[in-house]
This record gives structure tokens, sequence and C-alpha cells, in this order.
């Protein structure tokens, strides 16, 4: 292990973007498949699952990655898949996360609302006593279900309000912004951040969309901005982060390689970052590696590596005073290997 690749295994971190569902290890796919057998293109052996997870495109993407979601079928799943999530994270060292979940998803598949929030929140207190990590929510809408995903995503929201709840978003297929404004006017009336995915796939009116109609306070993805100096500079001037997940755009194939990233150019731009993993072991990646590929990306030494962990803190909704212990703990540890 190189120095830095050290270094940024022992720092303490925070995760702005990752999946639910997309952070299944193959170890926990494998034993839902095998719990479930029968039915699923899904294989229950976890090394045949790299070749399972290799996407042809963004849509292949999607496709495998509802297979997966078709996997969990029961409360007891969830808060499994839930609590192994919040284990790997501590593992690196994330000691705040907000997790990106999809609660229609697995509703649609016959699990109760009220038993899927309390599955999660029981992971979630289990994991913060366990592991020593906060975790919160991001309800997310999936694109591809439509508005009827988005009025029983905000229903859930609203009327079950699980303690960990923090935001809301839309992710999935980079389907038109507007019609969800009102969706995201009743959530963000109700004290909800709002964090929709845009910019991935598709160009920069996407994010304008998402600022202009659903308020975006961050943007899930956005590297199509580089493509727009004006909204570049908008996000600057407002410091609305991106949610940047390097490996994830080289393997959906939103960018044709990670030399062609355009992290380098929205930092030069003065863009607000965050580094995140996004679906990591799908894409055959960790939160340490694509602070590595940033690192790389940016000319980034230890200390470069350790602003880019206090961007993330800085930029999630922690309140004032978890943000200030999170940051003095990176602080503390930077200047512990700077000596």
């Amino acid at each position: 292990m190189t120095e830095l690749a050290s270094f940024i295994a022992g720092l303490p971190k925070a995760e702005l973007h990752v999946h639910h569902v997309g952070s299944a290890s193959p170890r926990i796919v494998a034993e839902l498949a095998a719990r479930h057998e029968g039915g699923s293109p899904v294989p229950a052996d976890p090394a045949a699952l790299a070749d399972y997870f290799a996407f042809r495109d963004f849509g292949h993407f999607i496709e495998v990655y509802l297979s997966v979601v078709d996997l969990i079928r029961d409360d007891e799943d969830v808060r499994m898949l839930t609590y192994e999530v919040a284990r790997e994270l501590a593992r690196q060292q994330v000691r705040y996360a907000e997790l990106t979940i999809t609660p229609y998803s697995h509703v649609r598949r016959g699990i109760a609302a009220p038993a899927f929030c309390a599955a999660i929140e029981d992971a979630r207190a289990s994991a913060a006593k366990d592991f020593g990590i906060e975790l919160r929510w991001c309800f997310d809408i999936p694109g591809e279900a439509g508005l009827a995903a988005a009025e029983e995503t905000l229903r859930i929201a609203l009327e079950l309000r699980p303690d960990g709840l923090i935001s809301f978003g839309l992710g999935g297929p980079e389907v038109p912004r507007p019609p969800f404004k009102p969706y995201f006017d009743k959530a963000r009336a109700a004290g909800l951040h709002s964090v929709p995915h845009a910019g991935e796939t598709t160009g920069p009116e996407t994010i304008w969309d998402a600022l202009r109609d659903l308020g975006a306070e961050r943007i899930g993805h956005g590297i199509s901005a580089a493509q727009d100096p004006q909204l570049m500079a908008y996000l600057a001037e407002h410091q609305i982060a991106l949610e940047v997940c390097p490996t994830s755009n080289v393997r959906t194939r939103a960018v044709p390689s990670i030399d062609q990233h355009p992290l380098a150019r929205l930092v030069d731009a003065g863009v607000p970052v965050s580094i995140n993993s996004d679906d990591p072991p799908m894409f055959g990646t960790t939160l340490e590696e694509e602070y590595a590929v940033a690192a790389t990306l940016l000319g980034l030494d230890a200390a470069g590596v350790a602003e880019l962990a206090k961007a993330a803190v800085n930029h999630s909704f922690l309140p004032a005073a978890g943000k200030d212990k999170l940051l003095t703990e990176i602080d503390n540890y930077a200047a512990g290997h700077s000596a």
C-alpha cells in the first residue's frame, strides 16, 4: 500500500452519494440470491458477480440494479442489507453517510412501508451502537417509475417520516425533471432537503431544471455542468455542491475513460464537490479507491485529500455540532500524519 493509500484508508470520512441496494456486497447479494433461489438471474456465487456487474451502458446498469432489488423480499432482508452496508462504510472510516434509499422499489414488491421504515431505523440504531457510524436517509424517487412513484415516495416520507430521513431525491434514468416539481415543493415545505440526480447521462439543462424546478441544494453527479461555463459559475457562486462518483461515471459509460473525467475542470472553475462511491460493489470500487482516483485526477497530496474529506462534511446535512466534531477529527488525523 502506498503512503497516500494508507493515509486515505485511515482518514475519517463522510459519504453523501451512496445507494442502499447498490452497496450490497457480493457476499450479501449471493446470500440473498441463495435465500430466495429460483427465478432470479442474479448468480448465487460471489465470484460470478463481477461478470454479472459488467455493464454495457446506463440502461443495462438499471436493469441489473433492479434484478438485485428483486432479491430483497422482506423486512429482514432490508435490515440485514442496511446493517451490512453500514459495516462496510465504517470499515473505511466513514463516520457519517447519507444513504440514498428507494422505498417505492420495495413497497411495490410487497414489503409494507411501515415495516420497511422500521427495518432501516433498527439497522441505523444498531450500526451507530456497533460501528460508530451515523446514517441518514435520502428517500429517492426512481425516475423510470414516473409520477406514481413520486406520489408514493412522498406519502411514505411525510406520513411515516423515519427519524433518519433528511432529504428527498430523484434518481434512475434522467427523465425530465419539471413534472416532479410539486412533489419536491411538498417535501421541501416539510423540511426535507432537495438532492436530485441530474447531469449524469444528460446535458447541463437537466441540472438547470433541477435547480429551478426542484430547488436542488446539492446535485447527484452533475458532471455535465463542465459543458456550461455559466452553470459552473452559478454552482460556484451559490456553493451548490456536486456529488461526484468518478468510477461510476466510467462504468456506466457516462464518460469514456477516467482520464477524460471532468472533475478537474469542475474544481478549477470553483465548483464545490464531494467524492463518493455511488454503487461501490457493482462498480468494483470503494470510497477509499474513489479518493485515490480523485487524488490522481486533481494532483493532490495527503493534505489535499484531507480537504476533500472536509468538503464532504461541509456540504453534508449534519447539524453544526456534528460537522465541527468530524472536521476536528479530520484535522487532527491530518496533523498527526504531517508531523
